[in-house]
């Protein structure tokens, strides 16, 4: 394999790099000074009209819906630099909504939707969580059909955006154990929200269903739709959790470099440079396993194991990998650490957030037993 990136590939990492040089981490709203309540109340509008003015929203989609049509890669590498400074946009979410969308959706649907959430207009979200975010998210609400339309039941919890949101992308299981996916209106009949707050100090929303009907062209019914949707979520949250760990372990090492105990920098101490040097073995381990699983998004290649094995690892490194870089930058910024004026309390929040996120490493790490179990190598 080759991880060389392509020219494409790295015009839209400096083209992210760009539009996000001017969010200040100290500026994100802190879930230490709304404890209870949520930070804000809409996401940054401003960040995503720049990221749509930067073509940044359409990475995925195809030229006719006025897209770059590039792959996995390109679009983890933009959501790195997201992370690196926590930017407040369903970037994630929409993108990879949009292209599943285009992957799988009916004529009807792509229209409807590809090209205005590729300019920003319109914003998705994914409810990928299941009823108790332990679960799988597909059996957490079935789907019948009736007549020339579907109908579903159940409860999806943490979703993403779900207030800002204009269209909710649904996973539910038919009876015939079928994976499907419904893409609903905020507001759509049949559905309520219940505010959820992330560890982030996020507004979530906790999605029921009740014989809610959904018109055929509204669902998606191929075969692999949602697994390639959680597929890319998962792949795109390890993004996200490497770009923010890149960014903690810099401020660290920038604070131990100023920081002096008895005449002398700490970051010239020996406990404190082993502390650092083994967080930067868990980047540059999160880093690799996260392109080895984009990789296999992207390209299709066959391996010993199936996809959602790179992608297990992947999101194994990330969990456990961004957990012990916020803990480690704690524990070397002392108590300045804590301080709800600087960040990292922010980086911790995030972090935590994106550790659980579709599954903490032990649910990844049984997923990829029994990926072994199935497929013995050697």
């Amino acid at each position: 394999m080759d991880f060389t990136f392509s020219e494409e590939q790295q015009a839209a990492a400096e083209a992210a790099r760009g539009v996000l040089a001017g969010v200040a981490p100290d500026g994100v709203p802190s879930p230490a000074l709304t404890q209870g309540r949520p930070v804000a109340d809409d996401l940054d509008r401003t960040l995503w009209a720049r990221l749509a003015d930067a073509d940044l929203l359409s990475l995925l989609l195809d030229e006719e819906y006025g897209g770059a049509g590039l792959d996995a890669v390109a679009f983890c590498l933009v959501l790195r630099e997201a992370g690196k400074v926590l930017a407040r946009v369903p970037l994630l979410e929409s993108g990879a909504a949009a292209a599943a969308v285009q992957a799988h959706g009916g004529p009807e649907l792509r229209s409807a939707l590809l090209a205005r959430a590729g300019r920003g207009e319109v914003v998705l979200t994914v409810a990928a969580h299941g009823r108790t975010g332990h679960d799988a998210a597909e059996l957490a609400v079935t789907a019948r059909p009736d007549g020339d339309d579907w109908v579903l039941d159940g409860v999806q919890t943490a979703v993403p955006w779900a207030y800002e949101a204009d269209f909710l992308v649904v996973p539910a299981r038919t009876g015939d154990d079928r994976s499907v996916l419904a893409v609903l209106a905020r507001g759509h009949e049949g559905t309520a929200l219940a505010e959820q707050i992330s560890t982030t100090g996020e507004r979530l929303g906790e999605l029921r269903l009740e014989s809610a009907r959904v018109a055929a062209q509204d669902m998606i019914t191929a075969d692999g739709a949602w697994e390639g949707l959680r597929a890319l979520l998962t792949t795109g949250t390890c993004a996200l959790a490497l770009g923010l760990g890149e960014r903690v372990l810099a401020m660290t090492s920038e604070y131990a470099g100023k920081r002096e105990q008895f005449g002398h920098p700490i970051a010239s101490f020996q406990a404190v440079a082993v502390q650092a040097a083994d967080r930067y073995i868990d980047l540059r381990a999160m880093e690799v396993t996260l392109w080895q699983a984009a990789w296999r998004i992207a390209s299709g290649a066959p391996g010993a194991l199936p996809a959602s094995g790179d992608i297990a690892v992947a999101k194994i490194w990330a969990s456990d990998g961004v957990r012990r870089v916020v803990q480690t930058a704690q524990h070397l910024h002392g108590g300045f650490g804590a301080d709800v004026d600087y960040p990292l309390h922010r980086y911790h929040a995030w972090a935590k957030h994106l550790e659980l996120s579709l599954g903490p490493a032990a649910a990844h790490e049984e997923a990829l037993g029994d990926l072994l179990a199935a497929h013995p190598l050697g």
